[in-house]
Order: structure tokens, then C-alpha cells, then sequence
């Protein structure tokens, strides 16, 4: 083992730690704030000195030119950066269900600073996405991000011409089904909030001098409130099918 790691191709093991610590620095999970950057290096070049024994015979060799190895280098980045990027907009779907649960629930003011998406958001947002990464990682989903990581090499194989027009249409393709799936998540708060709100309105109409509003909104809350108890299991066994099936399509055969 130590006379592997002394002859170890530095150029080849850079080489693999330039996707990989792309993919690190943006995967969901291990790119949080709240994760040191220190952990965050310290995983990748533990991923990469595993990965470079059985990738090193296939890498191509040290370019002759600066601009061809700044190529090959800046290759790589995008190729790390695009799977990382990946899980980010997966992870979409929950934050756009909770912000249209927010909307018909009427919570859509209450804002809290979003671990996961590192921004604000509304508090049925933040909670989703949190679970859904809790999710993520209780079921070893983390290792199907790092296997995809590995397999890519047979799809991206390094120093080859990369397909920007293909990887840009996948993550057009991954947004659209995101945001549908997200649509789709939050379609029984959807019909609830229509119910209510039309309901309210009959209620106004048919008694003009009770301010419907203040009658209604405590119910609305407790109803939406209701409504998640009753499907958060599902709604996070629909994210997370869809999110294994989405890195399952980059694990080789």
C-alpha cells in the first residue's frame, strides 16, 4: 500500500480531486454553511485517494502546454460542478412544495433562514428541506451522490470533448421535473386552500357581517397543519424515489 501511494500519479490524483472537490463544494449535504470547509476537503481528498488507483491507468497523460492542462483542468471543474449542481436543483422540489404550501396556507411571511438552501425561505420550505436531507442520509443516499461521482467516469471521460449542449439540456430537463414534482407534492394543500377560500367566500356572501378572515384563518392553519402530518411520509418517499432515480441514471451498468 505504501509503495502505491509513492508511486501515485500526482497529476492524475489532481486530476480526480478537481471533480471531485467541485462535486463536494456543491453536492447538497456536504456543502452546507454549517459544514466545516476543512470536512468538506478533507472528504474530497479522501474520495480521491480512493478513486486514484483504479482511475489513474485511464487518465490521459500531463498535457505538453499550459493551456491544454488549464483545458483539461477547467473540464473537470464543470464536470464536478454539474453533478453537484444536480442534487442542488433536485433538492428544488421540496423548497418549491413548501413555498406554494406557504402561499395557500398563509405562510407565506413567516420567513427563516434556510440551512439547505443557504437563503431565505418560508418555515414549511426550511422544514421540508431539512427532512429531506435528513432523509438523504439515513437512507445512504449520500453514498449513491459518491458512487455517481465515481461511475461519471465512464460517461465524462476526462480530456474528452465535453457535450455542453446535452449536459445543458439534462439540467433544463431536471429543473422542469422539479419544479413539477414540487407542484405535485403540494397539490392536496393546493385543493385544501381552494376549498377553504371558496368556502369563505359562500360564507361571506351568505353572512355579510362576519368577518370571515378572523374565522377562518385559524382553521385554515390548523387544517394545512393537519394535512402535513398526514403526508410528509409520503411526500418524502416521492422525493427521495425520485432523487435516487435521477443519480441512479449516472451509475455504469
Amino acid at each position: 500500500m505504501l509503495q502505491e501511494l509513492l508511486s501515485l500519479n500526482v497529476f492524475g490524483f489532481m486530476l480526480i480531486f478537481a471533480r471531485v472537490g467541485t462535486a463536494f463544494a456543491t453536492l447538497p449535504g456536504f456543502s452546507a454553511a454549517y459544514v466545516s470547509v476543512r470536512i468538506r476537503l478533507v472528504c474530497a481528498l479522501v474520495i480521491s485517494l480512493v478513486l486514484a488507483p483504479v482511475l489513474i491507468d485511464s487518465l490521459p497523460g500531463l498535457p505538453t502546454s499550459s493551456a491544454a492542462l488549464g483545458l483539461l483542468l477547467i473540464g473537470e471543474v464543470l464536470i464536478g460542478g454539474f453533478l453537484g449542481l444536480l442534487g442542488r436543483v433536485l433538492f428544488a422540489a421540496l423548497q418549491t412544495a413548501g413555498t406554494v404550501i406557504s402561499l395557500v396556507s398563509s405562510l407565506a411571511n413567516a420567513f427563516v433562514q434556510d440551512a439547505v438552501s443557504e437563503q431565505q425561505g418560508s418555515i414549511i420550505a426550511g422544514f421540508l428541506t431539512t427532512v429531506g436531507l435528513l432523509v438523504i442520509f439515513t437512507s445512504n443516499l449520500h453514498h449513491l451522490m459518491i458512487r455517481a461521482l465515481a461511475d461519471s467516469y465512464g460517461l465524462f471521460i476526462p480530456g474528452d470533448t465535453l457535450a455542453l449542449g446535452d449536459m445543458a439540456q439534462l439540467m433544463a430537463r431536471h429543473v422542469m421535473d422539479s419544479f413539477a414534482l414540487g407542484v405535485q407534492l403540494a397539490s392536496p394543500f393546493i385543493v385544501m386552500g381552494l376549498t377553504h377560500y371558496l368556502m369563505l367566500g359562500l360564507l361571506g356572501r351568505l353572512m355579510p357581517a362576519l368577518p370571515v378572515f378572523f374565522f377562518g384563518l385559524p382553521i385554515q392553519l390548523a387544517a394545512q397543519i393537519a394535512i402535513i402530518m398526514l403526508t410528509l411520509s409520503g411526500i418524502m418517499l416521492a422525493f427521495q424515489s425520485h432523487f435516487a432515480e435521477s443519480f441512479g441514471a449516472f451509475l455504469a451498468p
